[in-house]
């Protein structure tokens, strides 16, 4: 038996709503009607006399609490109310309730109509009230069709602004707006700085398609680096690189801490491998700030949060808790480092840390050992002429 039940109808901002018979026959029997104002702009019409509206606003807890005094609701949404739609939020808030859904084509189905463009391999990702990193991970998958639900801040000219910025120049954009409304509907196709310095109306969606590959190997060279003062010790070496993101077994994680993340250039191989991995770097050094955008620029890898200052003296509570850390740089506190990252690191988290002398060694296996841990794997590189390095890993 549910609780409540929610008929969720979608529309398009055409002014020439049809509804089928079955839809009519919902709206007609309905007593309490929600959406947006837009939405009950296109509706109104529609609506049986007496019929209670209920506006869909942020903060939805206050909307929720008006549903609460009712026993059946008919809602209007955008489109499919199942993508990135409203029929998601009532599932979550209210999983005991009965939802029937009714949809419609979304905006990006028709952009990729007006456009004649198969889409049955594109991906598509939600700017809508949303963080980058769903959409910073498409570009650096290099997704060959991508789809994007924008807002008011993201914008198609923020949008092209940030592509263009970590040199993603390698697509054709093209813009759909009012989709749907035959008075103000409009389809535009841009390049990436063309875009970038256009104004959309809204609401509004995008299609891009790729003209071309960047080129990013597996195994950044370390030559291609902005180096700190120049100097060549200063980065951790390739293959010194790709042996700690293995031992991080970064495809099973979520969150990779890169503790002294100096170029930046194990978050950057990690972000560039496992694009959906939330990456936070720590650096104590003032220039570290700029060595990681400019080294993110150079490789385009968007999304990395960075943290300067003393990592010892760091709040940390509104940060993602890791359930992997790589520690680059100590400061010659390991221990105490390591009691602090064992406080929030997520249980079967992961340390690995790459020592350069005996003491440092000494100090890592000692340090583990007061936390409770064990190391679990260790590995020893000779790269060129350098000293050795020992790879540990502690679980």
């Amino acid at each position: 038996m549910c609780k409540q039940s929610f008929h969720i109808i979608g529309i398009s901002d055409s002014t020439e709503i049809y509804f089928s018979p079955q839809v009519q026959e919902v709206i007609s029997g309905g007593k309490v009607f929600s959406g947006g104002v837009r939405h009950h702009q296109l509706v109104e019409r529609f609506l049986p006399e007496g019929a209670v509206w209920i506006d869909i606003t942020v903060p939805l807890e206050k909307v929720f609490r008006q549903y609460d005094a009712y026993r059946e609701i008919v809602v209007f949404a955008s489109g499919d109310p199942l993508f990135f739609g409203f029929a998601n939020t009532v599932q979550r808030v209210l999983p005991d309730s009965c939802i029937r859904v009714y949809p419609t084509f979304n905006s990006l189905q028709m952009l990729a109509h007006r456009l004649l463009l198969p889409y049955q391999d594109m991906r598509m990702v939600s700017l809508t009230g949303r963080p980058w990193k769903a959409f910073d991970a498409a570009l650096i998958r290099g997704e060959g069709m991508l789809g994007v639900l924008t807002d008011k801040v993201k914008t198609p000219a923020a949008i092209a602004a940030r592509m263009h910025a970590y040199g993603y120049d390698n697509y054709r954009l093209y813009v759909g707006e009012a989709l749907g409304n035959t008075a103000d509907e409009r389809v535009r196709e841009f390049t990436v700085e063309e875009a970038m310095n256009s104004e959309f109306t809204s609401p509004n969606c995008m299609i891009l398609l790729r003209t071309g590959l960047r080129r990013r190997p597996l195994g950044l060279n370390e030559s291609e680096f902005h180096l700190l003062n120049g100097r060549v010790n200063m980065i951790t070496k390739r293959p010194v690189r790709l042996q700690t993101l293995s031992m991080l077994d970064l495809q099973a994680r979520t969150v990779l801490w890169d503790i002294g993340s100096c170029t930046g250039s194990v978050s950057i191989e990690a972000k560039s491998v496992y694009p959906d991995l939330d990456v936070v770097a720590f650096e104590r050094r003032p220039e570290g700030e700029e060595l990681l955008r400019a080294n993110s620029v150079r490789w385009g890898i968007p999304g990395i949060r960075f943290v300067g200052g003393d990592f010892m003296e760091l709040p940390l509570a509104d940060l993602p808790r890791p359930d992997a850390v790589f520690i680059g740089g100590h400061g010659g506190r390991l221990s105490e480092l390591l009691k602090r990252v064992d406080e929030v690191l997520l249980p079967g988290g992961v340390i690995v840390f790459n020592s350069v002398s005996e003491d440092s060694l000494q100090q890592f296996y000692e340090g583990i050992a007061q936390v409770g841990r064990q190391v679990t794997e260790r590995i020893r590189l000779v790269v060129d002429a350098h000293n050795p390095i020992e790879i540990l890993k502690a679980e």
